[in-house]
C-alpha cells in the first residue's frame, strides 16, 4: 500500500516559488488500478513525480507498506519496487533495447521473455531487440519500449504518465490488455495518468486532479457519466447558438 499524507510541493518559478501540490492525501492499495485524470497543468504529473522521488515534498509523508520513504532517493525507491514511465522518455545512445530491458530488471531474470514484453506494447521483436535506444526511434516507439522496461520488473507500484501518447490504435489495444494482465497476475498497484475512456474503464477508482489538489476520488461509472453529461450540455449550447445565429441571419 502506498500512502501520501498531507503532501505539499513547491517549485522555483524565476525568483519566486509557487505551490504546485496542495495538501495531497491518497491511499493506494495493492492489486488495484487507479486512473488519474483532470485538466492539463492540474498537477497529475507532479503527483507522479513526487511518488517517484523526482519532486521532494516541502511537507507531508510518503509511506510504502508501512515504511516512511519521504526522504528516499529515486534510486532507492526504484530498488524498493516503484517504477515510473515518463511522458517523454529519455534516449540512450549506444544502448540496445535488449540491454535496456535487462538493466530494467536490475540484472535479475526478466519478468517474461523480451519477445513477449515487446509484443505486449505492440512492437515486433525482430525489428527492435538489437536496435539502439537513440534518435532513430520515434516518440511512440520510445514510449512503448519504456513501458516494456516497467513490465520487465516485479513492481510494487507502477506509475504510467499518459501511456497512450504517440501510440497507434492497435498498440493501444495491446496496452490496455497488458494493464489488465498485470492486474490479474500480480499485486502491483497501477497508477495511470490518462484522459482516454478505455483506460478510465480499467479503473477501480478515478482520481480527479485540478489546480494542484485532488478535487474528487470517484468511480469510473460516475466520471464517465459526468463526461457524457458535459458533452451533451456542450452540444445543446452549440445547437442553441446555431439557432440564434440562423434566426439573426433571417431577420436581416
Amino acid at each position: 500500500m502506498l500512502e501520501l499524507k498531507n503532501i505539499n510541493v513547491t517549485a522555483q518559478n524565476g525568483d519566486n516559488r509557487i505551490q504546485i501540490l496542495k495538501n495531497i492525501n491518497l491511499r493506494l492499495e495493492e492489486k488495484k488500478i487507479y486512473v488519474m485524470t483532470g485538466p492539463n497543468g492540474g498537477g497529475k504529473s507532479s503527483i507522479a513525480k513526487t511518488i517517484m522521488g523526482i519532486y521532494r515534498p516541502d511537507s507531508g509523508k510518503i509511506i510504502l507498506d508501512g515504511e516512511d520513504i519521504t526522504d528516499k532517493s529515486i534510486t532507492e525507491r526504484a530498488r524498493m519496487g516503484i517504477g515510473y514511465a515518463f511522458q517523454q522518455p529519455p534516449r540512450f545512445k549506444g544502448l540496445q533495447v535488449k540491454e535496456l530491458l535487462s538493466l530494467a530488471a536490475n540484472g535479475e531474470n526478466i519478468t517474461g521473455e523480451p519477445c513477449d514484453l515487446l509484443y505486449d506494447v505492440g512492437l515486433c521483436t525482430q525489428d527492435y531487440l538489437d536496435r539502439e535506444v537513440n534518435t532513430s526511434l520515434s516518440g511512440g516507439e520510445l514510449k512503448r519500449i519504456e513501458i516494456a522496461t516497467l513490465l520487465a520488473r516485479k513492481l510494487r507500484v507502477a506509475v504510467f504518465d499518459e501511456p497512450e501518447a504517440g501510440i497507434d490504435l492497435w498498440s493501444f489495444q495491446k496496452l490496455t490488455e497488458t494493464f489488465e494482465r498485470i492486474h490479474e497476475n500480480s499485486d502491483t498497484t497501477l497508477v495511470i495518468i490518462s484522459h482516454q475512456e478505455r483506460i478510465v474503464r480499467l479503473a477501480h477508482q478515478v482520481i480527479v486532479v485540478s489546480d494542484g489538489t485532488i478535487s474528487e476520488i470517484t468511480s469510473q461509472e460516475k466520471i464517465l457519466a459526468d463526461v457524457k453529461q458535459f458533452d451533451s450540455d456542450c452540444r445543446c449550447r452549440r445547437d442553441c447558438l446555431k439557432e440564434e445565429l440562423a434566426s439573426a441571419e433571417c431577420d436581416r
